[in-house]
This record gives structure tokens, C-alpha cells and sequence, in this order.
């Protein structure tokens, strides 16, 4: 795994949230499921309309869920997206995690995301064939982890993640988008880098988009052009 200590620390910023828009009213509910013999809180946001959608589970970093994970899910739901907010640490009863709680309990952390896959599966609305994953600072980690094990996982977002080192060389991976900042000093870059040439080795549909002078959180017109990707990128691959 490529990550300094720091990374334990990460948190969002100001990086996806901060180019949000204003947009349709949104519909969130609070839900939970069961994993490890824990409760695990989810929180769904939905645009207006009917019919089977898209769903996207969106894995925080190591802040816990806060306002700005809740902003961004606002943002991809308005797409015409169910978003699910996974609180993965409830598995851990932690509200943040720290650099020796990563190392204790990141296949924990795996388990209870795999976990919520299912849990997004069966819920009303949504259509099974049709999951990715948003992943963000340790979020990131955990959904290339999560969706080198799970193959309902259709899609997969690394938002300036760390690569671990348990998915192997070999790993099956679905179309994946990557966005890292060059000057990150969390999570350096080499991470995006070996992710994209892991990709490339193994012929799987991918995206990179490393942004010069940007750290740990974009900022600018880096930010509303990650912000773009992301849409685009679940739009082609959940919707076709």
C-alpha cells in the first residue's frame, strides 16, 4: 500500500462538495443494515421520479460521514442516481479513523461495504445490475478492495484513494475512473500511478486524471472538472 501516515488523517475538504450547484429538491432517508453483528447507519438521497434506477454507494474517508459526503451525494443523486451513504466505521464503533485503526480494521471495513452492496441491492427502486461505487481518500481504498472482490460492483470511482496492496496483481475490476492531485502530500500520487498502470496491465476500462499543483481536495476549475467526470463517467457506465 502506498500511503503515508498522514492519510490516516485524511479528510474531504473542500474537494467534490465544494462544486456543488443548486439543484432539485432531494429526498434522504435514514436506513441501516447489519454486518459483523454491528447496526450500520446508511443515509439514501434520491432525485425526484420514478421507475428502477442507478445506484451508487458512497464510501467516506477516514472524517467519518459528515455535511460535505452529504453535499456530494446530493450532487451525483441529482444525475438520477440513488446514492447510499455507507457509515463503514459504525463496524468499528470509531466516529473517525486513525492510521493504526486503518491498518486493524480495513478488511473489516471491505466486509461491511460488500456488505452494504447487498443491502443496496435489495432495496426498492434500484437495480441490481446497475451499483457503482464512489470511494473517497480511505473510501478509495476501500471501494478498489471492495470491487476487486465483488463483481456487482459495475463501476468504480477512486477519489484520490490508496492502492492496497491485498487486491493482489490479478485482480477483476470493473470500468474505473481515477482523480488524484499531483502535489497530494496525504496520499501521494504514486497511488494513482500504480493504480493506472495495474489497469492498464490487465486491459481494464479506465480512466486517470491527475491534476497538476492539486493536493488532498481540488480546488478551482480542477474541482468542477472532477466534479464533471464523475457524472459523465457514471453516466456511460450505469447508464449506457
Amino acid at each position: 500500500m502506498i500511503v503515508t501516515r498522514r492519510s490516516a488523517l485524511a479528510v474531504l475538504g473542500a474537494g467534490f462538495a465544494a462544486a456543488l450547484v443548486p439543484g432539485w429538491a432531494m429526498a434522504q432517508r435514514a436506513e441501516s443494515f447489519t454486518s459483523g453483528a454491528r447496526t450500520i447507519a446508511v443515509e439514501r438521497f434520491d432525485a425526484p421520479g420514478g421507475g428502477r434506477r442507478p445506484a451508487v454507494l458512497l464510501l467516506h474517508g477516514s472524517d467519518g460521514p459528515g455535511e460535505l459526503y452529504r453535499a456530494a451525494a446530493r450532487q451525483v443523486a441529482q444525475g438520477g442516481y440513488a446514492v447510499f451513504l455507507v457509515h463503514n466505521l459504525d463496524r468499528t464503533g470509531e466516529r473517525q479513523a486513525s492510521f493504526p485503526s486503518i491498518a486493524r480494521n480495513f478488511r473489516d471495513w471491505v466486509d461491511t461495504a460488500r456488505d452494504g452492496i447487498g443491502f443496496v441491492a435489495a432495496q426498492p427502486g434500484i437495480d441490481p445490475a446497475r451499483i457503482g461505487v464512489l470511494g473517497v481518500s480511505l473510501g478509495g481504498g476501500l471501494g478498489i478492495a471492495l470491487a476487486a472482490q465483488d463483481p456487482r460492483v459495475r463501476a468504480l470511482v477512486d477519489y484520490y484513494g490508496f492502492l492496497p496492496a491485498s487486491i493482489g496483481a490479478n485482480p477483476t475490476l470493473p470500468p474505473t475512473l481515477i482523480l488524484h492531485g499531483e502535489a497530494d502530500r496525504v496520499v501521494p500520487v504514486g497511488n494513482a500511478r500504480a493504480f493506472d498502470g495495474l489497469l492498464r496491465s490487465r486491459g481494464i476500462a479506465h480512466e486517470t486524471r491527475i491534476y497538476p499543483g492539486q493536493g488532498h481536495g481540488f480546488t478551482g476549475a480542477a474541482r468542477a472538472d472532477a466534479a464533471q467526470r464523475i457524472r459523465g463517467f457514471f453516466d456511460r457506465t450505469l447508464r449506457g
